[in-house]
Parts: C-alpha cells; sequence; structure tokens
C-alpha cells in the first residue's frame, strides 16, 4: 500500500484529520489558514503556559502573514501580550501597543507607543506602570505641565509639583502639594506660610490658622520665628481673635503689646475648598485618601457669571462641577418659557454622568447668581481613570451599582 504523504489523514493534537504533524506552532498554524480559526484559538487556550510560550519563540521566525494569521487567533484566545509581541517589528507598533494596554503590560506598551510616535499615549502607559521618572520626562518635552505635576506629587517631590501647580493657577492642587513637604525640609516653614496666604486669600482663614497652629505646637523653630508668628497674629485678627492676637504679639521684639505689627484686616466669610463636596459625590464612595487627594488635584476652581449657560441640553457632556458658592437653575430645555425643574446650590454636583458615559446633556442648567464651582473635565478624569486602575475599579463598581438602582426603581 502506498504510504500517504506526511501528514495527511492523521489525527493531531489539534483533533482535526489531515492536520500536519510536527510542533504546536504548524499545528495552529495550519489551522489559522485553512480559516479554522477557532479550532486554533481552542488548541492554543488548551496548550500550559510552556506549550504557549514554545509556539512564540517559533513564531519568531515566520513570514509576516504567517504572524499576522497567528496574531488573530492569540487575539481571539485573549493573549494580548502575546498577540503584541508578535505585532513588533513589522509597522505595526500603534496596533501592538493597545494589545500590550490591553494585557496590563504597561512599559512594553509604552515602548511600542514611543516606536510609534504618540509620545504622550507613552508617557501615560509609562504612569500606569509606575514607571514616574520616565514619564516625567515625556510630560516635560511635551509641556503637559498638569500631567508633570502629577508626577512630581506621586514621586514625593511636593515642592517642585507646588511650583508647576502655581503656574497653572490651580491654586487647592498647590495647597495639597505643598501639604506634603515634610517637617525636616529647610523649606518646611516657608512653606507653610505660603499655604497660609493661599487659603486665606481663598476665604478659608480658620483652616490657614489651625495649620499655623499645628506646625507651632510642633516646630520650635516655628515657635522662635518672627515671621511665623506675625503670620498667626495676622489670622487671629482676621478671624476676631484679637486680644490672643495682641498676645501672640508681645512675644516679637520691639512690639510688646503694640498692633503695629499687623495692619487692621477685614473680617471675612468662611468659604469651602469643595474637597468635602467632592468626596460625598456617590461614585467616588469607595476612593482612598491618596486616591481622593490625586482626584481633588485634578479639579479646577471655576466662575461663572450670573445668567451663563453652565450645562446645555442636547450639547455632549464636558464634565462634573460641583458647586461651592451661588445657586443654579435646572430647565427641561433652553427654550425662554422652559420649565424650571429645580434650584441647586452648595454641594450640589452636575455632570458626573458625562465623566464615565459619552452622551448628550439631559437638562439645562443656568447660573441664577453668580457661582464659584469645582470642575473636573471629560480629558482630565479619564487621565486620571487611565493612571489610578485601583480607583478606576471602584468607580465603576459604584457607578453600575448606581446605575442598577436606578432601573431597579424605574422598573417597580
Amino acid at each position: 500500500m502506498e504510504q500517504s504523504s506526511a501528514g495527511s489523514n492523521k489525527v493531531d493534537e489539534s483533533g482535526q484529520p489531515g492536520a500536519p504533524g510536527g510542533s504546536a506552532y504548524q499545528v495552529v498554524q495550519w489551522l489559522a489558514t485553512r480559516d479554522e480559526v477557532d479550532t486554533a484559538v481552542q488548541l492554543y487556550e488548551d496548550m500550559s503556559a510552556a506549550q504557549r510560550d514554545r509556539l512564540l519563540k517559533e513564531a519568531v521566525g515566520a513570514t509576516v502573514e504567517e504572524r499576522k494569521s497567528l496574531v488573530e487567533v492569540l487575539r481571539k484566545a485573549r493573549d494580548f501580550t502575546g498577540a503584541a509581541r508578535l505585532l513588533q517589528g513589522f509597522g505595526s507598533d500603534a496596533d501592538a501597543a493597545a494589545l500590550f494596554e490591553q494585557g496590563g503590560n504597561q512599559v512594553e506598551a509604552a515602548e511600542a507607543y514611543f516606536r510609534a510616535g504618540d509620545i504622550a499615549k507613552a508617557a501615560a502607559a509609562l504612569e500606569r506602570g509606575g514607571a514616574l521618572e520616565r514619564a516625567l520626562e515625556l510630560y516635560r518635552g511635551l509641556g503637559a505641565r498638569e500631567s508633570m505635576a502629577q508626577c512630581l506629587a506621586r514621586l514625593g517631590r511636593p515642592l517642585e509639583a507646588a511650583a508647576v501647580y502655581r503656574e497653572l493657577g490651580n491654586v487647592h492642587a498647590e495647597v495639597e502639594a505643598l501639604c506634603g513637604v515634610p517637617v525636616d525640609d529647610p523649606r518646611h516653614l516657608e512653606s507653610v506660610l505660603r499655604i497660609c496666604t493661599l487659603l486665606d486669600n481663598e476665604g478659608q482663614p480658620r483652616r490657614a490658622l489651625a495649620l499655623l497652629v499645628d506646625t507651632l505646637r510642633g516646630s520650635e523653630e516655628a515657635r522662635k520665628d518672627p515671621a511665623v508668628l506675625a503670620e498667626q497674629a495676622r489670622l487671629l485678627r482676621r478671624v476676631g481673635r484679637d486680644a490672643e492676637a495682641d498676645e501672640v504679639l508681645a512675644q516679637l521684639p520691639g512690639l510688646g503689646s503694640s498692633n503695629s505689627g499687623v495692619p487692621p484686616v477685614a473680617r471675612v466669610t468662611p468659604a469651602t475648598s469643595g474637597y468635602g463636596y467632592l468626596k460625598a459625590i456617590p461614585i467616588f464612595g469607595e476612593l482612598s485618601l491618596e486616591d481622593m487627594k490625586d482626584l481633588y488635584r485634578v479639579a479646577q476652581q471655576v466662575l461663572i457669571p450670573e445668567g451663563a449657560t453652565v450645562l446645555e441640553k442636547g450639547a455632549q457632556g464636558t464634565g462634573l462641577f460641583v458647586l461651592l458658592e451661588g445657586t443654579v437653575d435646572v430647565f427641561s430645555g433652553p427654550e425662554p418659557d422652559a420649565k424650571r425643574l429645580n434650584t441647586l446650590g452648595p454641594g450640589a454636583y452636575l455632570g458626573e454622568i458625562s465623566l464615565i458615559q459619552d452622551g448628550p446633556t439631559s437638562a439645562h442648567v443656568r447660573a441664577r447668581t453668580a457661582v464659584r464651582a469645582l470642575r473636573i473635565t471629560r480629558a482630565g478624569f479619564q487621565h486620571y481613570l487611565d493612571t489610578h486602575e485601583g480607583a478606576a475599579l471602584r468607580i465603576y463598581r459604584l457607578f453600575t451599582r448606581n446605575l442598577a438602582a436606578r432601573v431597579r426603581a424605574l422598573s417597580a
């Protein structure tokens, strides 16, 4: 009897008649080229990790077309990292980078994005992968100062982060960064005084005074520093505690109990920083302190004039607004005779759905009075999610839970 040609009428580990003998790579490749991709996927999924590793090493010497067919198998088997490595070196770096990201391999994704010329995505992938110094270098080259500041803060370089936030005009982020300056840093007292000035300018002299008192209690150097004592006296006057201010001034050489060391100051109405309001939003309810502080630094304070449109019905959502001062009216539409549905004040928030879902705004919102608010843009929030995977998981979990509760309530 005549022998069949190599591999014909043979049942190999694929379970398919006619499959060639030889390595697992040859079998999978043979199935893929015969449009039996699903069978090839199942075979690949059933392999041990060692077998898959051998297959990928053998595939290194394959032609471009053979690799492409194998990439499709690996992609369907959800071996995203393996598929990405097969794509490298064939002008498919952008596709490889996306697959590396799907596989959770951020550093290799960054390298692929870099080769593809997408420096911004390379920097973000490095940041996600914890390679913060390299990410910082790329952000600096791009002039992406917000991302630079975030990296500097996460690297434990608060003074540098604060300097960038100061350039950006992001006061509360500068405050948060300066709060991270350790007590043994030579510029600690300088940082404390800067925080006090910023907080006072923002209408929070009581918070500034509490910080200064805490610093004085823990630092002999602070208790001997004339600038710190003078600032304490000034803040005491700001909150109406003139007698205590005089006692502090009496400790300053050459001033005695005279008021000449501190000029008269106006009393102020306390203002909120908005951190507590932001923290109270349900989808942020499981964030850790560190993640919550990072999110707070993403927010920018904005001033909205009376009568201005805050959210336009039917327009794409632009992000979250948290009201700090003033009130807004919520209408059914933009028409002059539209029904007023609600009036919201400090602590209320708008547009949180647009942070996660890209869709049109469902209501029309106008400022009834001048409004001060915290704003987190959709782009800024997406970058936060990309670089805080644990926080992203908690946010999406709560969002899904809240969405399910709304659906149940509507169905009841």
